[in-house]
């Protein structure tokens, strides 16, 4: 399998300025905060969504050098990122992610409270200073969107009667519409026809749901090591993904289980076997697989390049993972 950073040649001199621009940007007026942000920065991660907002970037501007605007909105949209992780990683009471400690199992949840609004209120503040008010709107409704996610995802805790759109209404939320609008400004950013924009805009938005579903079916088929969390976590905390909603049509009995939020020994263990047991998790690779599939299609609207074919094997590596 490819290592998900060589995909990103194309962007890989982007990439490493992108990684020192963001500790600046936090600057360090606040010790605690810069201490926060250096360590959530510093930690890497995939950096998927600025890679495809310079990816696209240069793919729109052939032409010509990406600018200092695209930039920014790549470490913006990293940035929104990161503020919603730190708040998730609250909300969850996860103490590691990705195998490095979470802010609030080092800070405290006030801390990270407060470092997640400030990394929201920054981002705000430089998507303001690009002067597009059209990027500004699509980037604030972002926003909106991830605590909308939240939001709907507690609601909907343990509730085996979801559909799977309702599933999917809510993985646009959390985390195809990051990628999705700020794929749509980077063509924005670049003046492209509208038609070429909106072509982006989908690009993102299949690309975020079928991204959205790998992860949760590796939280049924990977092992605790590669995930940085338990398997099946998200089952255990009643958040109920795809793989779930299609195994729940085949096995009755699995409702049952979810219901009574597996408040007998052994539940979690049988509910996990049942899954296993079913077409849950192929169903959820082959709707995965359609996301991907849409995602690169949107892609013809882009003239050849590296960094049109690289778009394609982010979407064809998303599915990989799998594998």
């Amino acid at each position: 399998m490819t290592p998900a950073t060589s995909l990103f040649t194309p962007v890989e001199a982007d990439l490493r300025l992108l990684a020192d621009n963001l500790k600046q940007l936090v600057g360090n007026r606040h010790p605690i905060l810069f201490a926060a942000a250096e360590h959530l920065f510093g930690a890497g991660g995939k950096r998927i969504r600025p890679a495809i907002v310079l990816l696209i970037s240069r793919a729109t501007m052939l032409e010509q050098d990406i600018t200092p605007r695209h930039r920014r909105l790549a470490e913006i949209t990293e940035m929104i990122h990161t503020a919603s992780l730190v708040h998730d990683d609250v909300v969850d009471e996860s103490d590691v992610r990705r195998g490095v400690p979470t802010v609030h199992s080092l800070f405290g949840n006030r801390i990270a409270i407060l470092a997640g609004d400030f990394l929201f209120a920054q981002s705000s503040w430089y998507l303001a200073n690009l002067d597009n008010l059209e990027v500004v709107k699509l980037l604030s409704e972002v926003i909106m969107d991830l605590a909308t996610g939240e939001i709907q995802q507690g609601l909907n805790s343990f509730d085996a009667s979801i559909s799977i759109e309702t599933y999917l209404q809510k993985s646009y939320y959390k985390t195809a519409s990051l990628i999705a609008n700020s794929s749509k400004a980077a063509g924005l950013l670049s003046e492209v026809s509208r038609e070429t924009v909106e072509h982006m805009y989908s690009y993102g938005r299949h690309f975020g749901i079928a991204f959205q579903i790998v992860d949760d079916i590796l939280d049924f088929t990977s092992t605790t090591d590669t995930l940085g969390k338990p398997v099946g976590s998200d089952l255990k905390s009643g958040n109920l993904t795809a793989p779930v909603l299609f195994a729940l049509a085949e096995k009755p009995s699995l409702k049952v289980l979810i219901e009574r939020v597996f408040a007998q020994e052994g539940d979690l263990e049988q509910a996990l076997a049942l899954i296993q047991d079913s077409e849950g998790i192929q169903q959820a690779r082959e709707l995965a697989a359609h996301h991907a599939k849409l995602a690169i299609e949107h892609l013809a609207a882009l003239p050849p390049s590296e960094s049109h074919q690289a778009l394609i094997n982010i979407a064809e590596y998303t599915l990989s993972r799998l594998y």
